[in-house]
This record gives C-alpha cells, structure tokens and sequence, in this order.
C-alpha cells in the first residue's frame, strides 16, 4: 500500500472504531465499504478486517467478562467458529468482483434492518434460536467479516443487563475473530500486506475507541446510529453497480 493509502485506512479504521465504541457493533460493516478497494484482493480485506476488529473488544472482553453467562454463549459461538470456517474456505475460490457485489447486496440488507426492524425483533436463548443465528453469523463473518448483525439481535433480546450484553458481545467478536484470523491464515489471506497495514491502522482504533467513549456520553446515539445507516447502504450501492 501506498502512503495515502495507508493515511486513509488509518481513517477508516479510526471511524469504525469510534462507531463500533458508540453503537456497540459495526465496525466489520463499516469498514469492508473500503477495504476490498485497498487491499490486492478480497480475501486480505476480509483478513485486515478481522485483525483490527480484535482491538476494538479486547478490554471490554476483560473488563466485563464476570457478568458472562455461557450457556448465552457457547451454542452460538460453537456454530458461528463451524460455518465462519467453511465461508472462509469458499472466499479463497470465488471471484472478487463477485463477491464485492455480493458484499454490496449485504450492506443494503443490514442497514434496512437497521433502519426498520432494529428493536422490533425479540428472541429466546433457545438452542435452536442460538444454532440458527450462529450458522447466519458465520456466514456473513466469514464472506463478508461482519458477523455483528445476527448475533447483537439475539445478544440484545437475551442479556438482562447493559454489562452482560457487552459480555456477550466482545467475547463473542473476541473469539470469532481470532478464530477466523486462524482460519484465514490457514487460506494464505494474513499476508505481509494485511499486517503492515494493521500495525498502521491500530493506533487510530485505538483514538477512534477513545474518543467514541467520550461522544457516547454526549450526542444522541440515534442520529450516529442513522447517518451509519445511510453510509452503509450508499455503499452498498455503489459496490453493487460500479
């Protein structure tokens, strides 16, 4: 990667972060509108994504993991770390372009859930419901690195309290990511270009992570939620059509 390049992955990083600090999720959706543009192919995009993203959750995993609750968590992460495996192992022989379309098709879904849905969907911690979200979640992190969707719907409908709800999450994001950085590894997708650029996009994770944990506390978490919304399906669109 060139410097600009570099310069404006710090960018990108820095806003997922602070996005992912402020909403609790969506720093994969975020920052996969520009990634398979940088990185030589969509493969390493996904495997840069998946690096940084392991920054944004290691404290908080720390933090709060007295308040996990396995049996929330273990059935759905088992299924997420089983099929994240076979999409990985599917993005290795697909075509890149077909995939950045495909990714663009996504973007538009998740952010007319957001738009519309979000809040209105209530789920049980059964085994079939973890199971079934597990399996949509490893699909979409493993293709796309944005495996958050499908599991803050379930996370979000069983926690009974703010702190355990962060539990769940990044432990979640903790361990799928650093089980799928493995996997992508074992494709040939961690290459020298992915950890150049992550050893210089950190550092703004880590600002943009900072800085989120001071916005949160003052502007309305619907407007930031809403603008994310309307960035993430302009790109959809514009990653389905050009």
């Amino acid at each position: 990667m060139t410097i600009s390049t570099l310069i404006f992955l710090s960018l990108m990083a820095f806003g997922a972060s602070f996005i992912q600090r402020v909403t609790g999720f969506g720093f994969g959706v975020f920052i996969m509108t520009v990634l398979p543009y940088l990185t030589p192919s969509y493969g390493e995009a996904t495997a840069l994504s998946g690096v940084l993203a392991m920054g944004t959750v290691l404290v908080t995993s720390f933090q709060y993991y007295k308040y996990l609750k396995w049996r929330r968590l273990l059935p759905i992460l088992l299924t997420f770390l089983c099929f994240s495996f076979l999409a990985v192992r599917t993005v290795s022989v697909i075509d890149d372009m077909l995939a950045k379309r495909v990714l663009g098709a996504i973007l538009i879904l998740v952010s007319l859930y957001f738009f519309f849905a979000n809040g209105r969907i209530h789920l049980k911690p059964t085994l079939g419901v973890q199971i079934g979200m597990g399996v949509i979640s490893g699909w979409m992190g493993g293709f796309f690195a944005m495996q958050g969707p499908p599991a803050v719907i379930y996370f979000i409908s069983v926690a009974e309290k703010k702190e355990e709800y962060i539990a769940l999450t990044s432990v979640y994001f903790l361990m799928g990511n650093l089980a799928m950085t493995f996997f992508r590894a074992s494709s040939g997708f961690l290459t020298p270009v992915v950890l150049k650029s992550a050893l210089y996009a950190f550092p703004a994770v880590i600002l943009g992570l900072v800085l989120g944990h001071y916005v949160y506390k003052k502007l309305p978490i619907e407007i930031i939620r809403k603008v994310v919304y309307v960035y993430m399906a302009v790109s959809g669109v514009l990653a389905l059509f050009f």
